[in-house]
């Protein structure tokens, strides 16, 4: 990251808070802060772009696995305008039943714009 984009910690915390957050309106309004409006998410699940798209991808993961939050696990690499992480997905404060890695992309605003996601670990 630069000195003109988002922080690294501050990136990947305010990427987390959107997949935590429960209210479509206060996740609406953290995706529309955060990522552009043309963003793409793709996992081995999904491809999507934009963010009702994401929003919706939000919703069916919190869907599947209601009252889990994502927490960060380990440290972020990060160079340019790119990062990676790797994450975790279960309940608070537990150990995740779900983890994966996440590359994120971001403009010259430090808005994310990409974001390529990796399942590591995930429940039979």
């Amino acid at each position: 990251m630069t000195a003109t984009t988002t922080t690294t910690g501050t990136l990947i915390g305010d990427y987390l808070a959107c997949w935590n957050e429960t209210d479509p309106q206060a996740r609406r309004a953290l995706l529309e802060r955060h990522w552009t409006a043309d963003a793409a998410y793709t996992d081995p699940l999904v491809d999507v772009t934009g963010h009702d798209a994401v929003a919706a991808t939000i919703a069916a993961v919190q869907e599947q696995f209601p009252g889990f939050v994502f927490t960060p696990v380990g440290p972020v690499d990060a160079h340019h305008r790119q990062a990676r992480f790797c994450w975790g997905l279960g309940p608070a404060g537990e150990e995740p039943l779900v983890v994966g890695f996440d590359v994120v992309v971001t403009d010259e605003q430090g808005r994310i714009e990409r974001v390529l996601g990796f399942l590591d670990k995930v429940p039979a």
